[in-house]
């Protein structure tokens, strides 16, 4: 694939797979936008109450934000799977499968307020808030945790709807679902005098109205196709099985960013705070380059559902085209705007600094980034969860001791971003090598 002995695509081809890469891209990545908007709206409009409230929001949503995060694998193993059924020509199954993720989703945001609701104080103060801004923590993470299985819902939905090729409906979904937050936050925080509560009741009502538009969205293609909407616990049990390696992967990628994070505050309040700024960027960027990936997932599900191999092996080949040119782009970009990026979070001239070699690192590393995303991509949608699961381990077990060692060897912030591009680096390799020897294809309705 990656190789240059690789047989030229025909013109006609490439032109067939760039369509779709763009069809499934554009509207996935403004979805994928449209999510960070949720806790920017929030924080807009809690800030207004006092810095305590803001505090409490900021410990709150954080850990929000991971848990979610952890169980994203609901949307990719989701995608993949429901793919393959398409690709197979069997609608019925493919909805089948998703209901089955759905069905997961509930059960584990049901399992998470159980966790969650009883342990919110201890929970906030194991991650020192403040004893002002912890009642008010606790007050959001309680209230927000209610809207967990909706959030699980959604990444579930989200990834019947992307096996189905369809990335437009999802944007729709977020769009709406960021106005109604914005205009419930504002009511009920101001309007009704709610508080940080109310800012929390915004948002579960938000999320419960995205579950409901999705759900609304699937029973419909279940009924046209004849898909039984009941529970089958099978299929929930080999949902939950094929999630399991991508929840491991997930893991260690947030060990990862963690490491990072905790080596950066250990150097000093100039480098932490330029760290968040990289990192901010840093993730910005992986929106752009994670909507090829996730083009990917729907892509190459198709193809090798329908046993087309070659197919698989030519859209891969496309779109590791569109991930270089993509990193090139936006590596250039980044350079470009340094100047104007900068100045936009600090005007602290030893932050800016520190920052500044750092960020030259992530716009040299985009290119490789847009390998590794579409890689990821092209092997989820394989179904190739074990192997991501593994190589991800590998690269926590590189990446944790050079990141430790970055105190004692010097070199500050710079040293440890370029312990992050190691990391994309080694991730690379791990995916090139996968994708070369050609394993992750296999064709048929299941892997």
């Amino acid at each position: 694939m990656l190789m240059t002995q690789a047989p030229e695509i025909p013109k006609a081809t490439r032109r067939q797979h760039d369509r779709e890469i763009v069809a499934l891209a554009v509207p996935a990545f403004g979805a994928l936008v449209a999510e960070p908007l949720f806790v920017m709206a929030d924080s807009a409009i809690v800030g207004h109450l006092g810095t305590t409230q803001l505090a409490g929001l900021g410990v709150a949503s954080a850990l929000l934000t991971t848990a979610v995060s952890v169980f994203v694998f609901l949307a990719y193993a989701t995608t993949a799977a429901v793919a393959r059924r398409v690709g197979a020509g069997d609608l019925r199954a493919a909805i089948r499968q998703g209901m089955d993720g759905i069905w997961l989703a509930l059960l584990l945001g049901m399992a998470v307020i159980a966790v969650v609701l009883p342990l919110a104080p201890g929970i906030v103060n194991l991650f020192g808030a403040s004893s002002t801004a912890a009642p008010y923590a606790t007050t959001y993470l309680r209230v927000s945790s209610l809207g967990i299985p909706a959030m699980l819902i959604v990444l579930a939905a989200t990834g019947v709807l992307r096996g189905l090729q369809d990335t437009r409906t999802p944007l729709y979904v977020a769009i709406g679902g960021f106005v109604a937050n914005a205009a419930l936050n504002a009511l009920l925080v101001y309007g009704a005098g709610l508080g940080i509560a109310g800012s929390a009741w915004g948002t579960v009502i938000a999320q419960c109205g995205m579950a409901a538009v999705y759900l609304t969205v699937v029973v419909r293609g279940a009924r046209r196709h004849g898909a039984s909407l009941r529970p089958d616990t099978a299929g929930i049990r080999a949902s939950a099985q094929a999630g399991v390696p991508l929840l491991v992967r997930t893991l260690s990628l947030r060990a990862i960013l963690m490491i990072a994070t905790a080596v950066a505050a250990g150097l000093g309040d100039a480098d932490i705070a330029a760290h968040q700024i990289i990192l901010s960027l840093w993730s910005l960027l992986a929106f752009a380059l994670d909507a090829i990936a996730i083009a990917g997932q729907a892509i190459i599900g198709r193809y090798l559902g329908a046993g087309d191999a070659q197919g698989a092996r030519e859209a891969c080949r496309r779109m590791i085209h569109w991930g270089i040119a993509s990193g090139v782009v936006l590596g250039l970009l980044v350079v470009a705007a340094r100047p104007l990026f900068l100045p936009l979070f600090t005007s602290d001239s030893t932050v800016t600094d520190t920052a500044l070699p750092a960020l030259l690192l992530v716009a040299l590393s985009q290119p490789v980034c847009g390998i590794v995303f579409v890689l990821d991509g092209v092997l989820m949608g394989a179904g190739d969860g074990s192997y991501l699961a593994g190589a991800m381990v590998v690269t926590l077990a590189v990446f944790a001791p050079v990141a430790l060692l970055v105190p004692t060897l010097g070199g500050g912030l710079t040293a440890l971003w370029a312990a992050m591009t190691l990391m994309m680096v080694i991730r690379m390799l791990t995916l090139w090598l996968r994708s070369r020897s050609g394993r992750w294809i296999v064709t048929g309705a299941t892997r």
